[in-house]
């Protein structure tokens, strides 16, 4: 848990400086680029291809494509059909999906887990929730591509973490997860990007190294670490944690209006639908014993 908590609030940082740095001001696909890029420089030292075999490789480098490369794709895109807000609020059901998609990866049901994920789901609903218009489905659905693609890479991970022997130096194969993302984001530029509208200032150059080494080489090896020491519920309920964990950072760094009752009372839920999910898994265990 510790490795999700730490990241979290890692992550909320990185998210206001991209909204205050970054967006419409840097090419999207640029910045995607840079992020995956310096990410696989940082691993690629410690890579020993020899560790996992030929199909261990693929699947890695596969949900590296999935989790980064193609979540980025839908999520930019979203912003062209959508407004922030919306974009924002249609992202809170990712909980959902990671609970359905581990249980089917893992041949079980658990709706304890289901119904702990729709209780973050609505404490996230609280902080985010605002009026939406009609006709907006294309990019509703864009965005649930996003959310998708973003919780099978966690899952997915989790399932092949489980085939790996514990011994296994997680950090010496992970380099193959980003090479998978450069597979989609080289492309996506190539075809997609602006390249008239490339970072100008140091400040921006600056937020990108902070990303890619640290918000993204570092952030999703211990996210997905940490996926890998937590039941399924948890991991659902910690994806909602960065909506009032962002909101926060965003709030006392750069002063921007927040409602601070919803987000009290949003949080408030979030952490009780995870304090909720903790003592059942106690319970369980001691069941078990």
């Amino acid at each position: 848990m510790g490795f999700l908590v730490g990241v979290t609030v890692l992550w909320a940082f990185s998210f206001s400086l991209i909204g205050v740095y970054l967006a419409g001001q840097v090419d999207s696909y640029f910045a995607v680029l840079m992020r995956v890029g310096l990410a696989a420089l940082v691993f690629l030292p410690f890579l020993r291809p020899r560790l996992l075999r030929g199909r261990q490789r693929w699947l890695l480098m596969g949900l590296g494509a999935v989790q980064l490369g193609v979540m980025y794709l839908f999520f930019y895109q979203s912003f062209l059909l959508l407004s922030v807000p919306e974009v924002l609020l249609f992202t809170i059901f990712t909980p959902i999906y990671i609970t359905l998609l581990d249980d089917a990866l893992f041949g079980r049901f658990t709706p304890f887990y289901l119904a702990t994920a729709a209780l973050a789901v609505l404490g996230a609903a609280v902080i985010r929730y605002a009026d939406v218009d009609s006709g907006f489905w294309l990019g509703f659905l864009v965005v649930q591509g996003a959310n998708l693609c973003f919780a099978l890479g966690q899952v997915g991970y989790r399932r092949l973490s489980a085939e790996l022997p514990d011994a296994l130096p997680r950090h010496s194969v992970f380099a193959w997860f980003y090479l998978g993302a450069l597979l989609v984001a080289v492309p996506a530029f190539a075809f997609l990007g602006n390249a008239a509208a490339l970072p100008t200032t140091g400040v921006q150059w600056g937020v990108l190294l902070w990303l890619g080494l640290v918000a993204s080489g570092l952030g999703y090896f211990l996210w997905n670490l940490g996926a890998v020491r937590v039941d399924a519920g948890a991991l659902a309920i910690m994806n909602n944690a960065l909506i009032p964990a962002g909101l926060v950072v965003n709030l006392v760094i750069w002063n921007r209006d927040a409602d601070l009752a919803r987000l009290g009372l949003g949080g408030a839920i979030i952490l009780a639908a995870l304090l909720l999910n903790e003592w059942w898994v106690r319970r369980r265990s001691v069941e078990a014993a």
